[in-house]
């Protein structure tokens, strides 16, 4: 517990809001651009270059439970959009555009989750070239709503490679090789390039609820689509995260016992059902992309809040 202490730090919880779409999103309204042109651009520095398979030589010996695998690279300051979605903004969102590359594990160990990841950044305002060198694969969380509105939040294990024993939402990546990804060899030729956009977008949404189905035990059949309503980003390595909001049909009493059987139930060691108000207590223990994730589901309520006070104005009025 000592140590679990200190790893809950508040650095660590410190966030950035990269975009917020207080109102949720469906895929229709996102797409991506898939190219290599947003992979990472290796350090010059070769020695800093090879210092990414020491680190993950070193880490894979201490831990037989990491393995090496694709992942989607978040091309920073390149995603576009119509209407005001910045935070706080007050325009719905009609489209959002993600630039994303390729990216893998090994790499995000040695660069992002480095003791020397401060090194692979480049002093500039423009986060797409501050970040260039790193690999910043793109996360993502749910939260997810049962029928009494409680939110599931899992505690994680001391066995992940990522802020073991904090809290977080329940999420992953979404994973390249579910489209049929395994190195840029398709987005060559335009139409297949289109077909492998639209492919990689789904991914976006489908990925969400199998890593919920696989954390929480929860069927997909009980959860709601998902809508997408940010991404944050852990200003301790640079780590990039989208989230979703996602109902289920399930009462709060109802998910331990799904939970007892959950398909990745290893990667957490905890499920917890807990109110608003004690969400926001955990958030100094959370890493600070799902800390985020907590303030983007913050703005979504108040959007909420926003529009019931609006309509209610409006029918008072019309009196």
């Amino acid at each position: 517990m000592a140590k679990l202490a200190e790893e809950m730090n508040p650095e660590g919880s410190q966030y950035q809001i990269l975009l917020s779409c207080p109102f949720g999103i469906s895929p229709s309204q996102v797409s991506v651009d898939f190219s290599k042109s947003h992979d990472r651009v290796p350090h010059p520095d070769p020695d800093l270059e090879d210092s990414i398979s020491q680190v993950w030589e070193k880490r894979a010996q201490g831990n037989s439970s990491l393995f090496n695998g694709q992942k989607f690279r978040f091309q920073y300051g390149s995603y576009s959009l119509d209407g005001d979605g910045g935070s706080g903004g007050t325009n719905e969102v009609q489209h959002v555009c993600l630039r994303l590359g390729l990216t893998d594990y090994r790499t995000f160990v040695g660069t992002n989750l480095s003791s020397l990841w401060e090194k692979f950044l480049v002093t500039s305002q423009d986060d797409s070239i501050r970040c260039r060198h790193t690999s910043s694969p793109l996360g993502n969380g749910a939260v997810i709503e049962t029928s009494d509105k409680k939110i599931i939040v899992l505690r994680r294990s001391n066995n992940v490679g990522e802020f073991p024993g904090h809290y977080v939402f329940p999420g992953g990546h979404p994973e390249p090789t579910a489209v049929g990804i395994d190195y840029h060899q398709l987005e060559n030729n335009v139409q297949t390039g289109e077909l492998l956009n639209k492919k990689v977008t789904q991914e976006m949404f489908d990925s969400i609820i199998c890593e919920v189905v696989e954390e929480t035990g929860i069927p997909a059949s009980s959860l709601s689509p998902p809508l997408f309503i940010g991404i944050s980003r852990r200003e301790l390595n640079v780590r990039p995260a989208m989230f979703f909001f996602v109902k289920c049909s399930h009462h709060s009493d109802d998910i331990p016992r799904l939970y007892s059987s959950a398909e990745d139930g290893f990667e957490s060691t905890q499920l917890h059902t807990v109110s608003l108000d004690e969400l926001k207590m955990m958030t100094s223990r959370m890493p600070g992309c799902h800390h985020g994730g907590y303030a983007l589901y913050e703005l979504m309520l108040q959007r909420l809040k926003n529009i019931k006070e609006t309509s209610v104005s409006a029918k008072e009025d019309d009196t």
